[in-house]
């Protein structure tokens, strides 16, 4: 492998993204938002939806908090263990009477004012909170103890994409997959009802899943079970089951990756940990830059979520960095693709040093190793090259991941050339995500596939030795080194609107979910050591 220093100053490069994300990460720890509080809620076991079909945790979580800032910095937490003291009822009972407007938290807050009261409703918080994760901790152990008695793929996984949007029959495609060799079947989560009516007042329609009655479907009683949504809490659950159950007849753990929308993240953890989710895809500078969503709240709900990922023993997936044209946007002329990469690493590198930050240990940091645009560019051979070379560079104990575009797009057409070029580079891979479209009979043969391609660069770096980029490679990665300096020296000295091209606030106007972050202004947290957890 090229030393560090023939890349350039990779030393530089690690060392100012290892000190933004401290500053950035450092200041989310002390802010709450409604996602957060969502998540708490469901912690506490409040799922579902309420009698008027929305989501159950954020209702209560918007009835209680809604135009109230301050509500919100104290959290939710408190009031509602305060009512559940009062009234002697479950979460969930609970949350549908607040819902309702049967119970009002603000009222119930009022006797967290008188010490005593106080205590006992903080002493209940945190076996609540205690509860939780046990539950969490319980499925670590299930996931470690299920891998023993039927072993482990090899790295790297081969992964797939589910097609199938409802639960039973995503459960059925899940399984197939898995005994046609996919070890990893990732799982796209539907945007929460959150993302899809800020969007909806910005102009932009969300598919929201909204359940019917199948006719002829499962049953209990005389009522029918409305079906539930593949990236669902009750489908992962169903989907969990299915791939389980495969797995142990292929005799090789088979794992479930969820990958979500924008304001998720936090909420995403909790059901990821409860539903022993095995790889999470968190990337909270693409959720700023591609998601349009406000640095503060995106920084505030990542936090939250990568301790409770770290908890639960799950992988955690960092995207390969997001396309960012602000700057170009900005002074109106395009950037070539060298600094565009660049600006796709130094983000990229400051997502992975928040996640570890927050206590995601690095052999269960998945990387992304190739921005997909990248293959589109003139000589992708040579970009490939560069763009694993740095990555290896500056996170040497990192696996990478490989994700092929969708099938039909321009990239797709050269992308599996370009991996079989660079996987001898590559080290320690550790997933490779093909494109599918559900058909397992297909994906047997490309798991085969990828697996003869893997096999043979393990082959090919460990006959010729050391690999190192020269030519035309070696000049983009330095100059993709060089660009992810100046990005993040650039950001350190001017903030988001660097990269960003813009304000981050303009008019009294936000990015998405600015509203619905704030500093804590309640010391309780009911997760305390949430990060002691086993490595």
């Amino acid at each position: 492998m090229t030393r560090a220093g023939d890349l350039g100053p990779i030393d530089r490069l690690v060392e100012l993204a290892e000190t933004l994300a401290g500053a950035w990460g450092a200041r989310a720890r002390l802010c709450t938002t409604g996602g957060q509080e969502r998540a708490l809620l469901r912690m506490f076991g409040v799922t579902g939806l309420d009698r008027a079909g929305r989501p159950l945790a954020g209702e209560v979580v918007d009835r209680y908090v809604t135009h109230r800032p301050d509500r919100l910095a104290g959290g939710v937490v408190l009031p509602f263990t305060a009512a559940l003291l009062e009234y002697e009822t479950t979460p969930q009972e609970l949350a549908l009477d607040v819902a309702s407007g049967a119970v009002d938290l603000g009222l119930e807050a009022e006797v967290l004012h008188d010490r005593d009261r106080r205590a006992a409703v903080e002493v209940a918080a945190r076996g609540l909170g205690a509860s939780a994760l046990d539950r969490i901790d319980a499925n670590r152990t299930a996931r470690l103890e299920l891998l023993d008695l039927i072993g482990d793929a090899d790295k790297p996984w081969v992964g797939a994409t589910l097609v199938a949007a409802e639960a039973g029959i995503g459960a059925r495609e899940a399984a197939a997959l898995a005994m046609a060799g996919v070890d990893v079947v990732q799982v796209i989560v539907p945007a929460i009802r959150e993302l899809a009516e800020r969007l909806h007042d910005e102009g932009i329609d969300v598919p929201f899943w909204r359940p019917r009655p199948s006719a002829g479907g499962p049953q209990i009683g005389d009522l029918p079970v409305e079906p539930a949504p593949s990236g669902s809490q009750r489908g992962l659950a169903e989907l969990r089951q299915a791939v389980d159950a495969a797995a142990a007849e292929r005799r090789s753990y088979a794992r479930l990756a969820t990958v979500g929308l924008p304001l998720a993240a936090p909420e995403q953890a909790v059901v990821a940990a409860f539903e022993r989710i095995d790889v999470v895809a968190s990337d909270v500078v693409a959720e700023i830059v591609d998601g349009n969503v406000d640095p503060d709240r995106a920084l505030a709900d990542h936090a939250f979520a990568h301790r409770i990922l770290a908890r639960s023993g799950a992988t955690v997936l960092v995207g390969p960095g997001p396309l960012v044209v602000g700057p170009d946007l900005a002074r109106g002329l395009p950037s070539d693709a060298t600094t565009r990469a660049g600006r796709a690493l130094a983000l990229q590198l400051v997502g992975v040093f928040l996640a570890r930050l927050h206590g995601v240990p690095e052999g269960r940091l998945l990387v992304g190793a190739l921005p997909p645009w990248l293959i589109e560019e003139r000589g992708p051979a040579a970009a490939a090259i560069a763009q694993v070379a740095v990555r290896r560079a500056a996170l040497p104990d990192h696996p990478l991941a490989f994700e092929e575009p969708a099938a039909g797009t321009p990239a797709s057409v050269a992308w599996t050339s370009v991996l079989g070029t660079v996987l001898p580079l590559a080290g320690s891979s550790g997933m490779i995500v093909r494109s599918s479209r559900g058909d397992a009979d297909a994906m047997a043969g490309t798991v085969a596939a990828t697996r003869s391609a893997t096999a043979i660069a393990l082959e090919t770096s460990g006959s010729l030795g050391p690999l190192r980029p020269r030519g035309a490679a070696l000049t983009v990665a330095r100059g993709t080194v060089n660009a992810a300096v100046l990005t993040l020296e650039r950001i350190a000295a001017n903030g988001w609107p660097s990269i960003l091209g813009e304000p981050i606030r303009q008019a009294g106007r936000g990015r998405l979910g600015a509203d619905a972050v704030v500093e804590r202004s309640e010391a309780f947290d009911p997760l305390v050591g949430v990060e002691m957890a086993r490595r």
